[in-house]
C-alpha cells in the first residue's frame, strides 16, 4: 500500500515538473526570461524611421506600448524587404512582425495574424500627365509592385478572373521606392497603401490615383505559426486596452490625420512656392525661429499668407504671419508689412503661445494646441479642453480636443463656454494644413531639395502703417490660405 502510495507520489511529482518545463519553454516565458520582445517592421515613415528627436513610427509607438504591457523592453528590427523578414520570423529570431500588413487567405495558412486593428485600402498610381487608367485593361506600361507583398498576394488573386493581367516584381526597391520610381519615370504603375500613399503625397504631389483594387483591407500583426498561444494570448486583451483608452486613435491621429485630405492645386503650389519663394524668407525664419524649428514657423507662415508679406484679409490680419493690429502691438511690430518685422513678431507670438500651454502637456501635442491658439485664440482653445474633460476624453492631447473644437459652431455647446461662439472647424483644418506643410518641408529639407539661400536683398518697400485699416474683429479666423476654392480629393476613399 505504502508503495502503491510513493508511486503516486513520485508520479505526480514528474507531471508537475513536466508541466513546470513546458511553461518555462513558451515564448512568453522566454519573453520575460530575455526581458525583450524582438519586433520586425519594414523601415518606412508609416512604420518605423529614425527621426532628430529619436525612434519615430506608427508600428513603433504600438509596440512600445505592448512591450510595456508585457513589462519587457522592446527591440525593434528594421528590415527593407519582406523576404529577410519572414525569414527571420520562421526562423525564431523574432517574436512577431508589426508592419501594417494586411491580412490575406494564403499567407494565413503560413503565418498566424493577430488581432486586426486598422484598416486601409490599395491604390494603383501613377504619374500626373499620363492618362489615367481606370481598371487593369487600361494599363499600358511597366507594372511592378513589391515581391511576396500583400500587393502581390492581392493581384495573384484577381489574375483567377483576369488571366491577361501581368506585372512585374521586385525585391529591390520598398514601397516608398516604387513610388518614387513612378515620379522618376522608370515604371509607370505600381501598387501603394492608403496611408502610405497619403504620407507621400505631401511632398510628391504629382503621384496620382488610377484607381483603388481593394477596400477596408484589415491591418494585424503577424506571428509564426505554432500551438504556442502564450502570447498570442496576451495581443487580444491588449489590443482591446488601447481601442478602451484612446491609445490607438491618439496614435493613427499624430501620424495620419493630418493628412487624410490631398489637395492637389494646393500641394503642387507649395512645392513650387518652397523652391521660388522661400528662399527669400528662410533667413529670416532661421534667425527669429529660436528655440522653434525655422521650418515650422515657416510653415505656419504659408498656411497664413503663402508666404505674401503683403497679404491682408477683411478682419484686419496683415503680413507674411498674418498679424492682428493688437497682436502685433504686443510682439513689437510697429509695421506689419514689413516681412522681416512681422516674421519677428509671429515667432514671438507662436512662442508665448506654447508656454502658455500647461507644463504637464508633452510635445508635440503643446505645439499642436498652440497653433490652434494662433488660429483661434487660446480663450476659445481651452473652451474646446474643458468639453473634452467633460466628455470623459483627455483635454491635454491634441487628438481628443480636436474632435471637440468643432462643437463651438454648435449653440448648445458655445453658450455654455466662457469665450463663446469660435470656428473651432476652421482651426482644426488649420492645423493640420500646417502639419502637412510642416511634414513636406522637414522632408524635402533633409533631402537637400530645398534651394539655395539668395543673397541678402533689401525688403519690399512697405506701405505705410498708417494706412492700414482698423481690425473689424479682435482675432482673426479664416486664414487666407484655407480659401482655395478647389475641391479636396480624399485619398483614403
Amino acid at each position: 500500500m505504502f508503495k502503491e502510495k510513493l508511486i503516486i507520489i513520485i508520479t505526480l511529482v514528474m507531471l508537475l515538473c513536466a508541466c513546470d518545463m513546458q511553461e518555462q519553454s513558451t515564448q512568453l516565458a522566454q519573453i520575460k526570461e530575455q526581458n525583450k520582445i524582438r519586433v520586425g517592421t519594414l523601415a518606412s515613415a508609416s512604420n518605423y524611421y529614425q527621426a532628430v528627436q529619436g525612434e519615430q513610427g506608427f508600428e513603433y509607438e504600438l509596440s512600445q506600448a505592448f512591450a510595456d504591457y508585457l513589462g519587457v523592453e522592446l527591440e525593434i528590427v528594421p528590415f527593407f524587404n519582406l523576404s529577410d523578414m519572414f525569414a527571420r520570423l520562421e526562423s525564431g529570431d523574432l517574436d512577431l512582425i508589426a508592419s501594417g500588413l494586411t491580412y490575406n487567405k494564403a499567407r494565413a495558412q503560413q503565418y498566424r495574424y493577430g488581432p486586426t486593428y486598422r484598416t486601409i485600402s490599395q491604390k494603383l498610381v501613377y504619374k500626373q500627365g499620363r492618362v489615367r487608367p481606370r481598371e487593369f485593361d487600361d494599363l499600358d506600361g511597366n507594372f511592378t509592385v513589391i515581391a511576396k507583398s500583400s500587393h502581390s498576394l492581392t493581384l495573384q488573386k484577381i489574375k483567377k478572373n483576369n488571366p491577361s493581367l501581368s506585372w512585374t516584381e521586385s525585391e529591390e526597391f520598398d514601397e516608398e521606392e516604387l513610388l518614387q520610381a513612378v515620379i522618376d519615370g522608370e515604371i509607370d504603375y505600381t501598387l501603394a497603401d492608403s496611408h502610405t500613399l497619403s504620407l507621400f503625397r505631401r511632398y510628391h504631389p504629382n503621384l496620382s490615383i488610377g484607381f483603388s483594387v481593394s477596400h477596408n483591407d484589415p491591418i494585424a500583426w503577424i506571428l509564426n505559426k505554432s500551438t504556442d498561444d502564450s502570447l498570442y494570448a496576451l495581443l487580444v486583451p491588449f489590443f482591446g486596452d488601447v481601442k478602451q483608452s484612446n491609445q490607438l486613435y491618439v496614435l493613427e491621429e499624430k501620424y495620419f490625420g493630418h493628412v487624410r485630405q490631398f489637395n492637389y492645386v494646393n500641394t503642387l503650389a507649395y512645392i513650387e512656392a518652397i523652391k521660388e519663394t522661400l528662399p527669400t524668407y528662410r533667413p529670416w525664419f532661421e534667425q527669429y525661429a529660436g528655440t522653434l524649428d525655422w521650418r515650422l514657423l515657416a510653415a505656419l507662415s504659408y498656411q497664413e499668407s503663402m508666404w505674401n508679406p503683403r497679404a491682408k484679409s477683411p478682419t484686419g490680419v496683415r503680413g507674411i504671419m498674418m498679424l492682428t493690429r493688437s497682436t502685433a502691438k504686443q510682439v513689437g511690430v510697429t509695421n506689419r508689412l514689413e516681412p522681416e518685422q512681422n516674421i519677428r513678431g509671429g515667432a514671438k507670438y507662436l512662442s508665448k503661445l506654447i508656454k502658455r500651454i500647461p507644463d504637464r502637456i508633452p510635445q508635440p501635442d503643446r505645439t499642436w494646441l498652440a497653433l490652434a491658439a494662433y488660429n483661434v485664440g487660446w480663450g476659445h482653445v481651452n473652451d474646446a479642453r474643458i468639453i473634452t474633460e467633460q466628455q470623459g476624453a483627455s483635454p491635454d492631447k491634441w487628438a481628443d480636443v480636436k474632435k471637440r473644437l468643432p462643437l463651438l459652431i454648435k449653440k448648445r455647446y458655445y453658450r455654455k463656454t466662457r469665450y463663446g461662439y469660435a470656428r473651432g472647424d476652421v482651426a482644426v483644418k488649420y492645423v493640420d494644413n500646417i502639419r502637412r506643410y510642416y511634414d513636406a518641408l522637414v522632408w524635402l529639407d533633409e533631402n537637400n531639395a530645398i534651394a539655395p539661400e539668395p543673397e541678402p536683398e533689401t525688403a519690399p518697400e512697405p506701405e505705410p502703417v498708417q494706412n492700414e485699416p482698423a481690425p473689424t474683429e479682435p482675432a482673426k479666423t479664416e486664414p487666407a490660405a484655407l480659401q482655395s476654392k478647389v475641391k479636396e480629393e480624399e485619398s483614403n476613399q
